[in-house]
């Protein structure tokens, strides 16, 4: 061997290239969970624990086997804290919410929200290079921590006294950072803490899963006798209409209102000429951004539900529902959900509906636009000529319209109400909107889109009643939860409007005492109120005095 030559022949400046390498990987992809729970790049200049401590023990190992197998769990510690901490900003950026590792899986759901919106090919890909990256992270650390220790090894002394210096200087950095009240300090265990704080929020989950087990068991409508529930709507048809994101921002946004608003104005005039009022309040949705079932369950059930993990809870339980108590008090019960396509068990176990409808028997025969397959005008047009029309029995629904469910493209057209069909009329439509790829590529736009989309959604339920002659309708119209930070802002709240739509003076009767304000649109003096306030609210109003 050359004097010039390095060990086994690797030149000096590929060896110190290397080693590098090795050391800026094992500082920097430690931190990578806290540059993404922080959103900012200066999480990368830290001095991370979790690789002290990997160098610190493999130092103290002298078999080879063994120091391999320390590095691999470092390695999958690295990697399982990328992977939490990429999901929690996720979860961050589109819900607004924290990723509770008990909700994982939500995973799907989201997997399916992002496969309706790209298409399958693209969302399989985009999966596969996160788990690629995660996997590459994993290595590349447990990789750098072996070539460390192997060059701290091979300078003897230097090395441990090298080791020894930075361990000392991170004890007196993370010791001197709390009285020195120090904002960004250089020491942290970045890794650690995004799986602690993971855990803590399982913890957390945990104890609410506790507490609303209580609520559910202490139900006070549980014993109330169906004669007794929902008297002063007998013989109505009721419809619970959701309207996907539609939030405090479709009314108050820059760029979005004025077109709601004037939606909501005409269909105002037009209504009031039909002989229907209206009253409409704000109520607080336990989510945000999207996972929609959360708050029509929280309606429902009187329960706030704002994770996965207990609506998983809620729905085990014989927790009496809007729908259940409907159908317990002698309605015909229906659900009306236009984005499942698969068997809804909970619809029956939980909810009791009579009747499932869905994208795969309603008869619609049109083309999809992205994740809203079916069009709200079509979803409430069969509803109106299959079920309510057909009906012997008054109907309850609930109707989840989701033509406004994000990416907001492609969106359909308004058609004349007789037009409507079997949906193969809608052929042209999809090809004449603007597509995702063009709507998502400035923020003002998608802002833009969203506004367009609450207008069709709204327009579409005007249709309906102006088309629908029953004079025994009662429509509670609400939005589900906010649209996603690109649309309300980082710091936008969880209000949504609610409406009651109907003819009847006695219906507004009997809930004068809400003090709701006149009308399809809530104003800033309109009563606000959790979600989880409603059921009770709703069943105290409309049951018999006795």
């Amino acid at each position: 061997m050359s004097a010039g030559a390095g060990v086994r022949g690797v030149p000096p400046g590929r060896r110190r290239l290397a080693l590098g390498g090795a050391i800026a990987a094992l500082v920097v992809l430690p931190l990578v969970s806290g540059a993404l729970a922080t959103a900012s790049i200066v999480g990368l200049v830290r001095i991370p624990a979790e690789s002290i401590v990997a160098l610190l023990v493999l130092a103290l190992i002298p078999w080879r086997m063994l120091r391999l197998a320390v590095a691999t769990a470092f390695g999958a510690l690295v990697a399982v804290a990328v992977l939490v901490a990429g999901i929690d900003r996720g979860y961050q950026a589109a819900l607004g919410i924290h990723f509770v590792p008990l909700d994982w899986p939500q995973l799907g759901d989201a997997y399916g929200v992002v496969a309706s919106a790209i298409g399958s090919a693209a969302a399989s890909a985009v999966f596969t290079v996160a788990v690629m990256l995660v996997v590459a992270v994993g290595v590349t650390a447990g990789w750098a921590a072996l070539h460390v220790d192997a060059a701290l090894r091979h300078r003897g002394d230097h090395g441990r006294a090298a080791l020894a210096t930075v361990t000392v200087a991170w004890i007196v950095m993370a010791v001197a950072a709390p009285p020195l009240r120090l904002p960004d300090p250089v020491a942290v265990a970045a890794s650690a803490s995004s799986l602690g704080s993971a855990v803590s929020r399982a913890v957390s989950a945990l104890e609410t899963r506790a507490r609303v087990a209580r609520q559910v068991a202490a139900d006070p409508y549980a014993g109330v006798p169906a004669t007794d529930l929902l008297t002063a709507l007998e013989g109505k048809d009721v419809l619970f209409v959701f309207v996907e994101s539609y939030g405090r921002v479709a009314l108050e946004g820059d760029d979005i209102s004025d077109g709601v608003h004037d939606v909501l104005r005409r269909g105002e005039e037009t209504l009031g000429g039909d002989g229907y009022a209206s009253r409409s309040a704000w109520l607080t949705s336990p989510t945000f951004g999207g996972v929609s079932w959360l708050a029509h369950a929280t309606l429902q059930t009187g329960v706030w539900i704002d994770a996965q993990a207990v609506y998983d809870l809620v729905v085990r339980t014989d927790r009496l529902t809007l729908s259940a108590a409907f159908g317990r008090a002698g309605w015909r019960t229906v659900s009306d959900v236009p984005s499942n396509r698969h068997p809804w068990d909970v619809g029956s176990s939980f909810y009791r509906y009579d009747t499932m409808l869905d994208a795969t028997n309603v008869g619609y025969r049109g083309p999809s636009f992205g994740y809203a397959q079916i069009p709200d005008q079509y979803t409430l047009k069969h509803f109106a000529d299959q079920v309510l029309a057909a009906s012997e029995r008054p109907v309850m629904a609930e109707i989840d319209l989701v033509s406004s469910h994000t990416p907001w493209a492609p969106l359909p057209r308004l058609l004349p109400w007789a037009d409507v069909g079997d949906g193969s009329i809608y052929d042209a439509q999809p090809a004449q909107s603007e597509q995702m790829s063009e709507v998502w590529k400035d923020p003002r736009t998608v802002q833009r889109h969203y506004g367009r989309s609450i207008e069709y959604a709204l327009g579409s339920v005007l249709s309906f009643l102006e088309n629908v002659d029953d004079p025994n309708l009662v429509v509670i119209m609400l939005g589900d939860h906010q649209p996603a930070a690109i649309v309300s802002g980082e710091d936008a709240d969880r209000d949504v409007p609610i409406s009651i739509i109907a003819r009847d003076p006695a219906v507004f009767d009997e809930i004068a005492e809400w003090e709701w304000t006149s009308g399809l649109r809530p104003s800033d003096a309109s009563p606000v109120w959790s979600m989880d306030a409603f059921r009770d609210r709703f069943f105290a109003a409309y049951r018999s005095a006795g």
